[in-house]
């Protein structure tokens, strides 16, 4: 590519070049021709991602111009700041110190695969096999790659995690997904050497001396607010904006009650009595979120959505105790996304489901639902998947995501969703809640809480179980700098927000659609965007 290439030219080469690294991810996009192989695992490959990175970042730079609209300006500060956080992940050298680099992609891969079906059943089996066939190889790397002293035993246990689960999901799981006899059969076939990888990989991690941190410091964990997420502060102020948004939040709930973190324990034993009877209580309450935003007229529609609301998969139960929602392929015409509910691990106690069901109880379920349904995740990541640049479909800020749920639940609570006092609560607690996750986040990765104090402060400070607690602590060690991201882009939208209805005078729907549909930017482009478009 040369340095004369127009922006479009530069822009197409990039995303084959992202996409070429990241075939699991292409194929979860529905971009073609990179489903048969989960991608480069050596060492070289690792280095040689690194210094294109580098490269890619220098073309872009120069590339930038005073000449360009708005929109290719946008574009081209986006692929900078997406460019700066790999850059910023991978001289940390994560294939060095966490083995779920190698064995998420492999669940990710086969599951989504059949979750999409965007080709004939042959053909998904073709590619699954293909993948399959390369999963010793990438478990061996992983191997061979993995630094005891660099490795956290955090991170060992959750790919342990993982490795448990994958006989029964490649045995079981998997070929259930897929109806010819003969495929099936064949699928089974290529399922066998890699299940047989992966328990010599849970042998190894049993014996793994994992001695290294998982804090990634206040340096790093500041560069990826300000140049990649594009917040113009870093991990001392977002600190400061916990504490002070929890403050302000604890003082409306003790408004509300005084005793709201006793009343809401309270409120967690009127939960539905079986996972199964939770799956059903979710689909009801994200039917009632859609009629709601249909009524009210706060966004418009993608054309052929579906949010399919299911149980979450097997493999991502030790990692995830939580509601999470997966995307439509955005570079497809696909917009079915699904809304994944929280069921347990195998092996769970009885008392350990108890504790699942009370996090998700019937006062909650309404803004868990809304967040992540309508208009939260499905309606706008399927909505953003209309825009005509790519880039936007491809690179998204989980600040501008994460944000955008914890707002809508603000927005259905400012436009009387919450009627019953007990979802009002709830929803204001699932607030306070992610306040508290940016003083923990960013305490626990500066060297200022231990994951016992961070696991503490929880229980203190909210009304999670401690069954959740544990895990969110867990997950904040494992992924620096997301906990931060709701409540953080929630308030930067509403400030958006009011900017835009000041001086653009425009309605709120057409906030919502112009902000949203402009992609999953990171908020200081999402800013620009809504301000700035004609």
């Amino acid at each position: 590519m040369t340095q004369t290439a127009t922006l479009p030219e530069l822009l197409e080469v990039f995303l084959g070049w992202h996409l070429d690294h990241d075939p699991v991810g292409a194929s979860a996009l529905g971009a073609p021709g990179r489903d048969h192989t989960l991608g480069d695992f050596s060492t070289a490959g690792f280095a040689a991602h690194l210094a294109e990175a580098r490269e890619w970042l220098t073309r872009f730079e120069q590339h930038r111009s005073a000449a360009l609209g708005l929109h290719d300006s946008v574009d081209v500060e986006l692929a900078i700041s997406m460019l700066r956080g790999t850059i910023l992940r991978a001289e940390a050298e994560p294939w060095r110190s966490d083995p779920t680099e190698y064995t998420a992609p492999i669940f990710n891969a086969t599951f989504t695969t059949f979750l999409h079906r965007l080709h004939p059943e042959a053909e998904l089996v073709e590619s699954v096999c293909a993948r399959l066939s390369e999963v010793p190889e990438v478990l061996r790397a992983c191997r061979r790659n993995l630094d005891p002293d660099r490795t956290p035993q955090l991170a060992v246990d959750r790919a342990l995690g993982q490795a448990v689960t994958a006989a029964e999901f490649l045995r079981e799981t998997l070929p259930a997904e897929v109806h010819d006899p003969r495929l099936r059969a064949e699928l089974h076939r290529a399922a066998e050497p890699a299940i047989a990888a992966f328990a010599e990989l849970e042998a190894f991690l049993r014996e793994f001396p994992a001695r290294g941190d998982w804090r990634i410091g206040e340096a790093r964990y500041s560069a990826l607010l300000r140049d990649h997420e594009l917040l113009g502060y870093g991990a001392a102020e977002l600190h400061s904006r916990g504490l002070r948004a929890y403050a302000d939040l604890d003082a409306q709930l003790s408004e509300v009650a005084p005793d709201w973190r006793a009343r809401m324990r309270r409120l967690q034993d009127d939960h539905p009595p079986t996972e199964a009877a939770m799956l059903a209580e979710y689909i009801a309450e994200t039917e009632r979120a859609r009629q709601f935003t249909v009524d009210r007229d706060l966004v418009t529609m993608p054309p052929g959505e579906n949010c399919r609301v299911l149980p979450s998969p097997a493999f991502q139960r030790p990692i995830f105790p939580v509601a999470f929602y997966v995307e439509p392929p955005a570079l497809t015409r696909s917009r079915t996304g699904h809304f994944f509910v929280p069921y347990t691990p195998a092996g769970f106690t009885e008392d350990q489901v108890r504790q699942r069901l009370r996090g998700n109880c019937r006062a909650q379920m309404p803004t868990i639902s809304v967040h992540e349904s309508y208009p939260g995740h499905h309606w706008h990541l399927s909505w953003a998947a209309d825009t005509p640049r790519t880039i936007r479909k491809v690179m998204i800020s989980p600040y501008f995501a994460e944000g955008w749920g914890l707002y809508v639940e603000r927005l259905f609570f400012e436009q009387g969703y919450f009627t019953d006092p007990r979802h009002a609560l709830a929803h204001l607690d699932g607030q306070a809640f992610r306040a508290a996750r940016i003083v923990v986040d960013t305490a626990l990765h500066c060297g200022e809480m231990t994951r016992e104090q961070a696991r503490t402060y929880l229980l203190q400070k909210t009304t999670l179980t401690e069954d959740t607690a544990a895990a969110e602590v867990n997950r904040y060690c494992s992924w620096p700098t997301q906990a931060p991201s709701y409540l953080t882009g929630c308030l930067e939208i509403l400030d958006i927000r009011g900017q835009y209805l000041r001086e653009r005078r425009g309605s709120l729907k057409q906030f919502h659609d112009t902000i949203a549909g402009a992609g999953v930017l990171p908020l200081g482009l999402a800013r620009k965007v809504a301000l700035e478009s004609e």
